[in-house]
């Protein structure tokens, strides 16, 4: 049999799901209900794009559910231990890379939540797996997807 995958985030992560989860039965769903309805309305369905279009939609949404559902399901809520003196999934950390000065800040997050245009990455990202388990001041090899390594310096976990 085979194991199911579980999904590890943050308290807010799971919040941010289950309102898409909703916003995806009682807004999108319906609307694209509708969409059908019109498009079916237009007669002929074996050339009407819009009917087409508005199938394919409700596939999306429909798998969408699933998925979301799934994780919801296999959620693994991280808590908080209330030690920040090792980085660990639901911190912040900042860092800079070696040699500079410019600091980086991210929340190393599960990768259901992930989303690096927020300063949110994957505890299965390079850079996470790198960092996951380090202490201030520590100084880190980040491997690079061009094989090459980057060197860090953790300067401070939130």
């Amino acid at each position: 049999m085979e194991t199911q995958k579980e999904f590890p985030m943050t308290q807010e992560g799971f919040i941010k799901l289950e309102k898409e989860l909703e916003e995806l039965k009682t807004v999108k769903r319906p609307e694209v209900v509708e969409k059908i309805k019109v498009a079916r309305s237009f007669g002929d369905l074996s050339e009407n794009s819009e009917y087409d279009a508005a199938k394919d939609e409700q596939g999306f949404i429909e798998q969408e559910i699933q998925k979301i559902e799934n994780m919801i399901r296999h959620a693994h809520i991280i808590e908080d231990n209330g030690s920040k003196n090792d980085i660990q999934l639901g911190r912040t950390v900042t860092f800079t890379e070696i040699p500079g000065d410019d600091e980086e800040s991210y929340k190393i997050v599960g990768s259901a939540e992930a989303d690096p245009f927020e300063g949110k990455i994957s505890n299965e990202s390079p850079i996470a797996k790198a960092l996951l388990g380090k202490k201030v001041n520590d100084e880190v090899n980040v491997p690079l997807p061009n094989g090459n390594e980057m060197k860090v310096k953790i300067v401070k976990i939130d």
